[in-house]
Protein backbone atom coordinates (compact mmCIF):
# COMPACT_ATOMS: atom_id res chain seq x y z
CA UNK A 1 0.00 0.00 0.00
CA UNK A 2 2.92 2.35 0.59
CA UNK A 3 3.83 1.93 -3.08
CA UNK A 4 0.41 3.26 -4.06
CA UNK A 5 0.76 6.27 -1.78
CA UNK A 6 4.26 6.95 -3.08
CA UNK A 7 3.05 6.73 -6.68
CA UNK A 8 0.10 8.99 -5.95
CA UNK A 9 2.23 11.63 -4.24
CA UNK A 10 4.89 11.47 -6.95
CA UNK A 11 2.23 11.96 -9.61
CA UNK A 12 0.60 14.78 -7.71
CA UNK A 13 3.95 16.49 -7.20
CA UNK A 14 4.83 16.18 -10.87
CA UNK A 15 1.45 17.54 -11.92
CA UNK A 16 1.73 20.54 -9.61
CA UNK A 17 5.28 21.24 -10.75
CA UNK A 18 4.24 21.09 -14.40
CA UNK A 19 1.29 23.38 -13.72
CA UNK A 20 3.47 25.91 -11.91
CA UNK A 21 6.07 25.89 -14.70
CA UNK A 22 3.44 26.41 -17.37
CA UNK A 23 1.79 29.24 -15.44
CA UNK A 24 5.19 30.90 -14.97
CA UNK A 25 6.06 30.54 -18.66
CA UNK A 26 2.69 31.91 -19.77
CA UNK A 27 3.00 34.82 -17.34
CA UNK A 28 6.46 35.63 -18.72
CA UNK A 29 5.08 35.60 -22.27
CA UNK A 30 2.28 37.89 -21.20
CA UNK A 31 4.66 40.31 -19.49
CA UNK A 32 6.98 40.46 -22.48
CA UNK A 33 4.08 40.85 -24.86
CA UNK A 34 5.74 38.16 -26.89
CA UNK A 35 3.88 36.21 -29.52
CA UNK A 36 0.42 37.31 -28.66
CA UNK A 37 -2.65 35.11 -28.74
CA UNK A 38 -1.33 32.55 -31.20
CA UNK A 39 1.76 31.71 -29.15
CA UNK A 40 -0.31 31.65 -25.98
CA UNK A 41 -2.80 29.33 -27.66
CA UNK A 42 0.03 27.06 -28.87
CA UNK A 43 1.60 26.90 -25.38
CA UNK A 44 -1.80 26.16 -23.90
CA UNK A 45 -2.42 23.32 -26.36
CA UNK A 46 1.07 21.91 -25.67
CA UNK A 47 0.34 22.01 -21.95
CA UNK A 48 -2.97 20.21 -22.44
CA UNK A 49 -1.29 17.52 -24.54
CA UNK A 50 1.46 17.00 -21.97
CA UNK A 51 -1.06 16.90 -19.15
CA UNK A 52 -3.15 14.28 -20.97
CA UNK A 53 -0.07 12.13 -21.64
CA UNK A 54 0.94 12.42 -17.99
CA UNK A 55 -2.57 11.52 -16.86
CA UNK A 56 -2.68 8.48 -19.15
CA UNK A 57 0.71 7.26 -17.94
CA UNK A 58 -0.23 7.88 -14.31
CA UNK A 59 -3.49 5.95 -14.73
CA UNK A 60 -1.64 3.05 -16.34
CA UNK A 61 0.92 2.86 -13.55
CA UNK A 62 -1.72 3.22 -10.86
CA UNK A 63 -3.76 0.35 -12.35
CA UNK A 64 -0.65 -1.82 -12.49
CA UNK A 65 0.15 -1.08 -8.84
CA UNK A 66 -3.42 -1.71 -7.71
CA UNK A 67 -3.51 -4.98 -9.63
CA UNK A 68 -0.19 -6.03 -8.03
CA UNK A 69 -1.39 -5.18 -4.52
CA UNK A 70 -4.70 -6.99 -5.02
CA UNK A 71 -2.85 -10.02 -6.35
CA UNK A 72 -0.49 -10.00 -3.37
CA UNK A 73 -3.38 -10.02 -0.91
CA UNK A 74 -5.23 -12.70 -2.86
CA UNK A 75 -8.19 -10.84 -4.30
CA UNK A 76 -9.66 -12.59 -7.34
CA UNK A 77 -9.47 -10.72 -10.64
CA UNK A 78 -12.24 -10.40 -13.20
CA UNK A 79 -10.37 -12.98 -15.29
CA UNK A 80 -10.24 -15.39 -12.33
CA UNK A 81 -13.99 -15.05 -11.84
CA UNK A 82 -14.69 -15.60 -15.55
CA UNK A 83 -12.56 -18.75 -15.50
CA UNK A 84 -14.45 -20.07 -12.47
CA UNK A 85 -17.75 -19.23 -14.15
CA UNK A 86 -16.71 -21.25 -17.23
CA UNK A 87 -15.70 -24.22 -15.07
CA UNK A 88 -19.03 -24.13 -13.27
CA UNK A 89 -20.92 -23.98 -16.56
CA UNK A 90 -18.94 -26.93 -17.90
CA UNK A 91 -19.79 -29.03 -14.82
CA UNK A 92 -23.54 -28.50 -15.26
Amino acid sequence: MDELKDLFYAGLGAALTAKERMEKELEELKEKGKGGKEEFKQKYEEAKTKAKAFEDEFDKKLKEKVKKVLSEIGVATKEDLEELKKLIEEKK
